[in-house]
């Protein structure tokens, strides 16, 4: 494989498997939100700022994955 495609394949890696991560957590964060709202509704408000702060950081790590597969791709 030319050296072209090789990067082409660690980007396509690089995003796929470091948006992953950040998907199921994201997924998972948003259910247990839900569960625990449905539990005890007075807590929405607490449990929703907790939930948005918990995807900001996850979401993060896909943001980074996003930069390692820029560089890798144009550098």
């Amino acid at each position: 494989m030319d050296p072209e495609g090789m990067k082409l394949l660690a980007t396509a890696l690089a995003i796929g498997l470091g948006a992953l991560g950040p998907g199921i957590g994201i997924g998972l964060i948003g259910s247990k939100a839900v569960e625990a709202i449905g539990r005890n509704p007075e807590a929405a408000s607490q449990v929703t700022t907790n939930m948005i702060l918990a995807i900001a950081f996850a979401e993060a790590v896909a943001i980074y994955a996003l930069v390692i597969a820029l560089i890798i791709k144009f550098v």
